[in-house]
């Protein structure tokens, strides 16, 4: 609903409920603060809340797009922290270590992060404390509050037992017996607890206090290098975002320099003013940190990108940074005054290329370990290629320079017998005429990867009358067997 669904107005829009099925009937699930204040409360079955409210609205509960947008809130959130991770169906875990300062203390980016929602439409709620327990039970049982560390008892003992995030077995059991706060049982012996009520109570307090580790496990991985800059008006045109990226990739540079690193995948992070975020991603043959080049890079990225991204109201932050990372060599002009400039060249148009069209529009052979021919090399992106490191490469004779990824079957006319080369053979609807050839060379099957038993190989390479070079490969011999061996063509040579 957006902004409009705080317009103010009181007749903009009706009370608002969302109902979802729960043991065979439609219950409330979700209130706006309109149908919160006239006295609704989750759980209620819908036909008492419409006997009660006739004008209230009602719609269904949809989980999966609740989730969406949870991610896509979560991924607004990367603004403040790359440490961001999902909480439940209504929940996020942000983990500010060390970012607080850049927006002027926890208070403020408290109070920035609540703001900023608002205006996007959200009733959120915020706790901020020193382990993971103590945030989530302030931010949903004490409003905005920030627990100093060391007071996690004092701010935790008012609350409900639900704070503890226990179980309801658990949390009806405390109550039976008259606990019905966090305080009640701080200073309870832990063992006539953890008899009654199991070990997860202990721990949920522990957690709580502090005391026990609790693991956040963020939804992205944080970069190792990153610069942003936050903007005093938004930007909406192309260029002007790949301006910034040249200057965000001068700042990269020098601490790409001060570690002797290149950069071998960057991201640009567009955060939208309404919160919506696009994010570019560009992956380089070698590394780089040249500021020409990523801007480059990422002018291709925009251009494939055209009309998927929308700029809204126009980009208040942008940030770049680096995905991974690798050893940057400087490379010396050998004694003959020659450098490396062409392999540069045509790494940085292989990455233009790859910007524009995706990784797989061009790609390259690496070798894998396999004396098959069909499985001796795989294609991969230019860029895996690069970084890839090599593999042995399949021992034997001259390979051909296009291997076709099945064999053909050859008609083969005459052939010298038992184990000799074809003489004359029909291929494609064409015969052609033998006039040299070398061979055999045998390739036994790989009786390891083999589901049944394959026949041997033997290959030739073959030349015909007017200079063509061909590779043949035999299956069998010549009266081995009642049945003919059979012949194909794997592979044309230049």
């Amino acid at each position: 609903m957006g902004r409009s669904w705080r317009c103010g107005a009181p007749a903009c829009h009706p009370p608002l409920a969302v109902s979802h099925r729960e043991k065979g009937a439609q219950r409330i699930a979700a209130l706006d603060e309109r149908a919160e204040a006239l006295g609704l409360r989750p759980g209620l079955g819908l036909a008492d809340a419409r006997a009660m409210h006739p004008s209230l609205a009602i719609v269904e509960a949809d989980p999966q797009a609740d989730r969406r947008l949870l991610e896509e809130i979560a991924e607004w959130c990367d603004r403040y922290t790359p440490l961001v991770a999902l909480d439940g169906a209504d929940g996020l875990f942000l983990d500010i270590t060390g970012c607080a300062h850049l927006f002027g203390g926890e208070q403020a980016m408290m109070r920035d992060i609540l703001s900023r929602l608002l205006s996007q439409g959200f009733d959120a709620r915020a706790g901020l404390a020193s382990c993971p327990g103590a945030a989530w039970a302030v931010a949903r049982f004490s409003g905005p509050a920030i627990v100093p560390p060391g007071a996690e008892r004092q701010a935790l003992a008012p609350l409900p037992l639900s704070a503890l995030r226990i179980d309801a077995r658990a949390r009806a059991g405390l109550q039976g017996v008259g606990l019905h706060t966090v305080g009640a049982i701080l200073d309870a012996p832990r063992a006539p607890l953890v008899r009654r009520f199991g070990a997860g109570l202990v721990r949920r307090l522990d957690q709580a206090l502090g005391q026990a580790e609790e693991a956040i496990c963020p939804r992205r991985p944080a970069p190792p290098l990153s610069v942003e800059r936050q903007l005093a008006e938004p930007i909406m045109q192309v260029e002007e975002i790949e301006a910034l990226s040249h200057r965000l990739a001068l700042t990269l540079r020098q601490e790409l320099e001060r570690r002797g690193e290149g950069a071998d995948a960057l991201q640009l992070s567009l955060f939208r003013v309404d919160g919506a975020v696009h994010r570019l991603v560009v992956r380089t043959a070698r590394p780089v940190r040249d500021p020409a080049a990523i801007r480059r890079l990422f002018r291709e990225k925009l251009a494939a990108t055209g009309e998927e991204l929308d700029t809204g109201y126009g980009f208040e932050l942008v940030r770049l940074s680096v995905l991974e990372a690798s050893p940057f060599a400087i490379v010396q002009t050998d004694l003959a005054g020659e450098s490396r400039e062409a392999e540069a060249a045509l790494a940085l148009f292989a990455d233009r290329l790859a910007a524009r069209l995706g990784e797989t529009a061009l790609r390259r052979p690496v070798p894998v370990e396999s004396h098959v021919p069909e499985r001796a090399v795989r294609m991969v992106p230019f860029a895996a290629g690069q970084q890839k490191k090599p593999a042995q490469g399949p021992a034997g004779g001259e390979r051909p320079i296009r291997l076709f990824a099945r064999p053909e079957p050859v008609d083969v006319v005459a052939a010298e017998v038992p184990e000799g080369p074809p003489l004359r053979f029909r291929w494609r609807r064409a015969t052609y005429h033998v006039a040299r050839a070398e061979g055999p060379e045998r390739l036994a099957p790989e009786w390891w990867r083999e589901m049944e038993d394959a026949p041997e190989r033997d290959y030739f390479r073959i030349e015909d009358a007017e200079g063509r070079r061909f590779w043949l490969f035999r299956q069998g011999l010549y009266g081995a067997v009642a049945e003919a061996p059979r012949w194909f063509m794997h592979g044309i040579f230049a």
